[in-house]
């Protein structure tokens, strides 16, 4: 009795929750002014300080794009993964809840009593048992709280890790829809370069033929087309793997991409400045900077768990049952109950705790680093795709006016061979320059539709 009397004595005699409370980190990196501010990246006109939105690809105003989309997060395969973890984390919320209840417990047996002294023969007597026990936790030191709390900001990390693989199909929908369209448009683009070039081997043969041309002109024009048709198939692949990618985030086997979109050639794009918002938005947007915050409040509760276990766990209990011989049941002196505190204390083994308190209080400190790394890659991410993508604008208009250029000078090289003011080498070069330039500026467009969707990606837009 003086040991439980001084066991509940310790335990009420310090009553508050065991633990530290948590706090978002004061001192991190994303409460730094250079991280809270507009990006470094963002000052160029490619960008406009308002909010970046969640559902980004509809700025490309695609209705079927945004059809593409809302298909793959209702069907998507790692989403429904995602799905399925959130609610297993819902369901161990309910468990660790349901340990704060009254828990109840019902037992009973029959045995036979046959002293040996009474000889082997006798019949014995049979006892009969049933009692039920009641047990409702008081808490005192909060150990159910803080496993309360630890649940509870797991679940949510893992909501935020949901969030994540949303913005990720979300962007992969759109670079695959983005692959489609561009290859075939990069196949259109190099299919006009052929017929260019085709044109051009048909005069040269006529030339031939009526003596104002030779038979090595013909083979280098002849030469110049088959180079070209041979970039027409890796375009074609493009397509095709684009649209077998698309099927997957789209839950469905390869050979079920959908048909409609198989021949678009107009790339996506958008007419105005991208919103990006700051570097405090994006630290709130950031899925994995929410779930990397959320660990730090789960883990942060979980010392207090640990604690909890320096301290012994009270709870009220009671029982009531029957007990004896079968033709005593029912009798006063067959009927028993019990009443009172019912307490457990690991005392012998506080080093064993001590450890745990120290492996907790260390995982929080990992868990602060993490959350500044964690920070530092999403703002490092955000600002390379700014400066990629205004980087990529400006190519792609360098580009437009070298084509243009490449283009007058191969009607002009054209137009002075078929008068003999000429020679042919001249020709095939402008053309070749003209087939160059085209190709490197479809490239470029082509990359700088993906290099928006890395934006948006880095922005941790895609989730409501």
């Amino acid at each position: 009795m003086r040991i439980l009397a001084l066991a509940m004595l310790l335990t009420l005699g310090a009553c508050a929750t065991a633990g530290p409370d948590y706090r978002p980190p004061e001192q991190a990196v994303a409460t730094t002014p250079a991280a809270q501010g507009r990006f470094d990246a963002a000052r160029s006109d490619a960008f406009a300080a308002g909010e970046a939105p969640d559902a980004w690809w509809q700025l490309y105003g695609d209705a079927r794009l945004d059809a593409l989309v809302t298909a793959a997060l209702a069907a998507n395969a790692d989403l429904r993964v995602a799905d399925a973890n959130l609610r297993r984390a819902e369901a161990v919320v309910r468990e660790v809840r349901g340990s704060r209840a009254l828990s109840t417990t019902i037992g009973g047996g029959a045995s036979l009593d046959r002293p040996s002294q009474l000889g082997g023969r006798l019949p014995g007597v049979v006892d009969e048992s049933l009692t039920l026990s009641l047990a409702y936790p008081l808490d005192v030191r909060g150990k159910i709280a803080r496993a309360i709390e630890a649940s509870e900001a797991d679940r949510e990390a893992v909501l935020a890790a949901r969030d994540a693989v949303r913005a990720t199909v979300a962007a992969g929908v759109v670079r695959a829809y983005a692959g489609t369209c561009g290859a075939n448009y990069s196949l259109a683009v190099n299919r006009r370069v052929v017929s260019l070039q085709r044109d051009t081997l048909n005069a040269t043969q006529r030339l031939a033929k009526g003596g104002r041309g030779t038979a090595f002109d013909v083979s280098r024009a002849d030469a110049a087309v088959r180079n070209s048709e041979a970039t027409l198939p890796a375009f074609e692949a493009q397509r095709d793997t684009a649209l077998y990618t698309l099927a997957a985030l789209l839950g469905r086997a390869p050979a079920a991409y959908p048909r409609e979109i198989a021949g678009c050639a107009t790339l996506p794009r958008l007419n105005r400045p991208l919103p990006t918002g700051d570097g405090a938005a994006l630290i709130r947007r950031r899925a994995d900077i929410r779930a990397a915050e959320r660990s730090i409040a789960a883990d942060t509760a979980r010392i207090g768990v640990a604690v909890a276990d320096l301290y012994p766990q009270i709870s009220l209990g009671g029982s009531v049952g029957i007990d004896g011989p079968l033709g005593n049941l029912g009798s006063g002196a067959s009927f028993g109950f019990s009443l009172g505190p019912l307490i457990s204390w690991s005392f012998p083994n506080r080093p064993i705790v001590r450890a745990r308190i120290a492996q907790a209080e260390a995982q929080v400190q990992a868990d602060l680093a993490q959350f500044d790394a964690t920070v530092l890659t999403a703002l490092r991410e955000t600002e390379t795709a700014l400066t990629n993508y205004a980087r990529g604008r400006e190519r792609v208009a360098a580009l437009t006016r070298a084509r243009d250029s490449a283009a007058r000078s191969s009607s002009q090289a054209e137009r002075l061979f078929r008068f003999g003011r000429s020679d042919f080498l001249t020709l095939l070069d402008a053309q070749r320059t003209l087939a160059d330039s085209e190709a490197r500026r479809t490239q470029a467009e082509v990359q700088l539709v993906d290099d928006q969707v890395d934006v948006f990606e880095a922005l941790g837009g895609g989730w409501r």
